[in-house]
C-alpha cells in the first residue's frame, strides 16, 4: 500500500506560472482592495464589479500554463498516494495531472447558486453576467470562499492532514486561516517538509525538514528526500 503524502499548496506555486497574488502588493490584487472582491461585503454593495473581477482573472488564468512545481506533484503519484490540499482558485493542479484535490477557497472556472450554495455549477463560459442565474431562480456568483465565509473544504482537509504518512506545505505563508491551522492536526510523528523562498514559522522542531527554494526546486528537492 502506497503512503499517504498530503500537500498543502499556496499562492507561491501558482506565483512561478504567473499567478499574481493580492498579498505582493500592499492588499490591492490587480488594483482592487481586496475586501472590495473578496467579501460578501463587497459583494452587496457591487455585484457588477465583482463578476467583472473574477471574468478577468478566468481570461487570464487561460494563458498561464501550470509548472514544473505541479507537474512534480503529479507525478508522485507514481510512488505515492497523493492528496494536494490547496488555497488556489486556479486549476493549475488539475491540468498538471494531480487526481485528488481538495480546493479550500474555491474554484475559479465553476459558478454558485447565492440561494442555494449546494448548486455549483462547472462554467461553460469565462463570464458570470447580472442576470446568469441558478435554476432556482437566484442571480449566480462565483464559487469562491470571500473573506469571513465559512470554509465548507475544511473538514476533509482535516480528515486527510490527520490521515498523513507525510506532509509538505508550498508556497504559502501560513498566515491565512483556517488554512494555515492544518499543521496542528498533524500526527507529531509525520514527517513534515516546508518548501519556500521565504520560510513560514512553524512552531515545528521535530520531523520537519526546510527546503528554502521556489516551488519547483523545492519539488526536485523533495523527490530527493523521498524517492
Amino acid at each position: 500500500m502506497k503512503k499517504k503524502l498530503v500537500v498543502l499548496s499556496g499562492a507561491g506555486i501558482s506565483a512561478e506560472s504567473g499567478i499574481k497574488t493580492f498579498r505582493d502588493s500592499d492588499g490591492l490584487w490587480e488594483n482592487h482592495d481586496i475586501m472590495e472582491v473578496a467579501s460578501p461585503d463587497g459583494w452587496r454593495k457591487n455585484k457588477e464589479i465583482v463578476l467583472e473581477f473574477y471574468n478577468q482573472r478566468r481570461k487570464q488564468a487561460q494563458h498561464v500554463s501550470p509548472n514544473a512545481a505541479h507537474y512534480g506533484l503529479a507525478d508522485l503519484e507514481n510512488d505515492f498516494d497523493v492528496t494536494i490540499i490547496t488555497q488556489n482558485i486556479d486549476n493549475l493542479h488539475e491540468r498538471a495531472g494531480s487526481s485528488k484535490i481538495i480546493h479550500l477557497h474555491g474554484e475559479l472556472f465553476k459558478s454558485q447558486s447565492t440561494l442555494d450554495p449546494n448548486l455549483v455549477y462547472d462554467m461553460d463560459s469565462l463570464e458570470i453576467k447580472l442576470g446568469d442565474k441558478c435554476e432556482k431562480g437566484s442571480q449566480l456568483r462565483p464559487f469562491i470562499v470571500w473573506f469571513g465565509e465559512m470554509v465548507p473544504m475544511m473538514d476533509p482537509a482535516i480528515k486527510a492532514t490527520q490521515e498523513a504518512d507525510i506532509f509538505v506545505v508550498i508556497g504559502t505563508s501560513l498566515l491565512v486561516y483556517p488554512a494555515a491551522s492544518l499543521l496542528q492536526y498533524t500526527n507529531p510523528s509525520t514527517p513534515t517538509y516546508i518548501i519556500d523562498i521565504n520560510i513560514p514559522e512553524t512552531g515545528l522542531k521535530d520531523n520537519l525538514t526546510v527546503i528554502q527554494e521556489t516551488a519547483s526546486k523545492g519539488v526536485s528537492k523533495l523527490k530527493e528526500f523521498l524517492i
